[in-house]
């Protein structure tokens, strides 16, 4: 039939656009047609495959945060159809090429430590997702290396809304972070906001570093360091897999690399933001003092 079916997150979200997109895109060039189907939570993924393969489609492209069960029985049912999967960890027995998260993680934190940052705090994405929990996982074990933990960690839903309202969180703990990690470009720009109105300067006081490399983050102000993911590469391998010859009998698991791409968010940590740290951090110890002999 020459036609592939796409089962897919909110398209209103960076990641899963460009994806479809270069997927349309590179189908097209190779004759071929996309039928899309969107779901919003993991287990509609099952109706939504048997419904493409009702259609006839001669490859399936599933790109929804997937448990290495749930993923390994949807390929099985599939069968003799080949699925390629985006959102799966390496353990998972399927078929699949995705971002290495464990890379972009380091890339992140040794940039931040390379800058004399070293109270970093770490926005990751849904905890219901592979890719967040590999970057926050990637994240804590680059921190460990060098003798650190976080300063604090959230959970985002990859929005703007989300990063701005999680921003003002970790912003307001007991230790005031001179670096984020968040792991998304989306909620890193909220972050930025909540940054802007609490008075911190980005990155006179508090360095930012998203992940993604959106077509929009070298427009931020300031314009966002992150990790590069190139989402159309990714779009347009799957479908070059997915219509080769004989791929249903070939087991593949593609690993893409990443790039850490330096902008104006992110600055080397002075003696006199330092110095700055350390006196908000005694006047809340003080303000925290006071609140207790209030309540005594």
């Amino acid at each position: 039939t020459r036609t592939l079916g796409l089962i897919t997150t909110d398209l209103a979200l960076h990641a899963p656009s460009q994806i479809a997109s270069a997927v349309k895109s590179r189908a097209t060039a190779q004759g071929a047609s996309v039928l899309i189907s969107m779901v919003e939570h993991p287990q509609q993924c099952l109706p939504a495959l048997q419904e493409l393969l009702a259609q006839r489609v001669e490859a399936l492209l599933v790109n929804v945060p997937l448990d290495d069960a749930h993923a390994e029985q949807l390929q099985a049912l599939a069968s003799p159809v080949p699925v390629l999967f985006l959102d799966v960890a390496p353990s998972a027995q399927v078929n699949s090429l995705v971002f290495n998260a464990a890379l972009g993680a380091h890339l992140g934190v040794e940039h931040l430590l390379s800058l004399g940052h070293q109270h970093i705090a770490l926005l990751s994405g849904p905890e219901s997702s592979v890719a967040a929990r590999a970057r926050l996982a990637g994240w804590k074990t680059a921190l460990a290396q060098a003798g650190l933990e976080a300063t604090a960690v959230a959970h985002g839903d990859w929005s703007a809304v989300c990063g701005y309202e999680k921003g003002h969180v970790l912003l307001s703990g007991a230790v005031l972070p001179d670096a984020i990690l968040v792991a998304n470009d989306q909620m890193a720009l909220g972050v930025m906001r909540a940054c802007a109105e609490k008075g911190i300067a980005v990155p006179g006081q508090i360095s930012i570093v998203g992940f993604d490399d959106t077509a929009d983050s070298a427009w931020f102000s300031p314009p966002l360091t992150t990790i590069r993911q190139a989402f159309r590469e990714a779009g347009e391998r799957s479908v070059e897999w997915l219509l080769a010859p004989g791929s249903a009998e070939k087991f593949r698991q593609i690993q893409l690399p990443v790039t850490l791409i330096t902008r104006h968010s992110s600055a080397r940590r002075t003696s006199r933001q330092a110095d700055r740290e350390d006196l908000a951090q005694q006047l809340r110890n003080l303000a925290l003092l006071a609140e207790q002999l209030a309540r005594e």
